[in-house]
């Protein structure tokens, strides 16, 4: 951080543009927000006690479902309070301390759904190499590398955003500490800054889709050789629920973070915002599971096991608090 820092407190002023709304946000938001952490918890749970899902392609899905979950979590429950108080200030440093989690975990999917198409890829090219190619240990480093870069990747951004001055305007127009509403509070805020910045969050978004995309060539390079209709089928099937998500989390981000900027695109950011912070994150879980009959499966029995557990457990506990 830059000694010259002269604003000690930022002010999200977000959702403060439609007071008539608080009330109705907060409710919206909440009921996202647990939906969001019942789907996610539940396609982990799922994953985790279902032995026909110990397969690399469903660790990768575990991964990037905790991902989304941590990445809902850096940021609902601050706009939450934010609704509810009359003082909706933030530190300098928790601000970037938001904006450097929300953006390495953001990065982690973005490099996790890359891993993923390589998986496919792999599972489809080399089906009778695919244990040894797709081994445990290299589930774990990919999942492990994604994690570093997209860390190291949102460390790099929050120390160029917070290396800036801001001395007069301590306004951010937005729900949470996202990049374009902070640096341009900043007095010296460059082209050579935003250029940084732009590279930075290419390198994420662009490189990450172009290894999508690389992955998928190659996926329609073999499957188009399948002589099966039956076989070209199959292929396809395994690779939708991803290419779903896949067009809806570059979609969003791509439109928030790779066009030019200016204030009075705020407005329209922070809504694509609420999209990709609440929306995206919700629908994977629900894209992979309506999608996949082996996860529906799995989810049935986990439901089914805590509808039968919830009644016990609630009959051993109530005479004791009767007593």
């Amino acid at each position: 951080m830059g000694n010259h820092t002269a604003v000690s407190t930022f002010l999200l002023w977000g959702f403060s543009s439609f007071p008539e709304l608080q009330d109705l946000l907060f409710v919206v938001i909440c009921v996202s927000h647990v939906i969001i952490l019942v789907a996610n918890v539940s396609t982990m749970v799922a994953i985790q006690v279902s032995h026909s899902l110990h397969t690399p392609m469903y660790f990768f899905l575990f991964g990037l479902s905790l991902s989304e979950t941590c990445t809902t979590m850096v940021i609902l429950p601050r706009t939450l309070v934010d609704l509810l108080s009359g003082s909706k200030t933030i530190s300098v440093a928790e601000c970037a301390t938001q904006m450097f989690f929300f953006f390495g975990l953001a990065a982690n999917n973005c490099f996790i759904m890359a891993a993923m198409s390589y998986d496919r890829y792999t599972a489809i090219h080399s089906p009778l190499q695919y244990p040894i190619l797709m081994s445990r240990k290299i589930c774990f480093q990919l999942m492990a590398a994604s994690c570093v870069v997209g860390f190291l990747i949102s460390l790099s951004i929050v120390l160029i955003v917070f290396d800036l001055s801001f001395c007069h305007n301590n306004t951010i127009q937005h729900f949470f500490c996202d990049i374009s509403p902070v640096v341009h509070l900043a007095c010296d805020y460059t082209s050579h800054h935003a250029l940084a910045i732009f590279l930075l969050s290419a390198f994420v978004l662009v490189g990450s889709f172009v290894l999508i995309m690389i992955s998928y060539v190659f996926i329609m390079s073999v499957v188009v050789k399948m002589p099966s209709a039956n076989g070209r089928y199959k292929a396809f099937s395994t690779c939708s629920s991803h290419l779903t998500v896949v067009s809806m989390h570059y979609g969003f981000a791509g439109f928030v973070y790779l066009r030019p900027k200016s204030s009075d695109a705020f407005c329209e950011d922070m809504l694509m915002a609420v999209t990709y912070t609440m929306l995206t994150p919700l629908l994977n879980p629900i894209v992979y599971s309506l999608r996949n009959k082996e996860m529906q499966t799995a989810l049935r029995k986990v439901l089914g096991s805590a509808i039968k557990i919830l009644p016990q457990f609630t009959n051993k506990k109530s005479p004791e608090y009767f007593k």
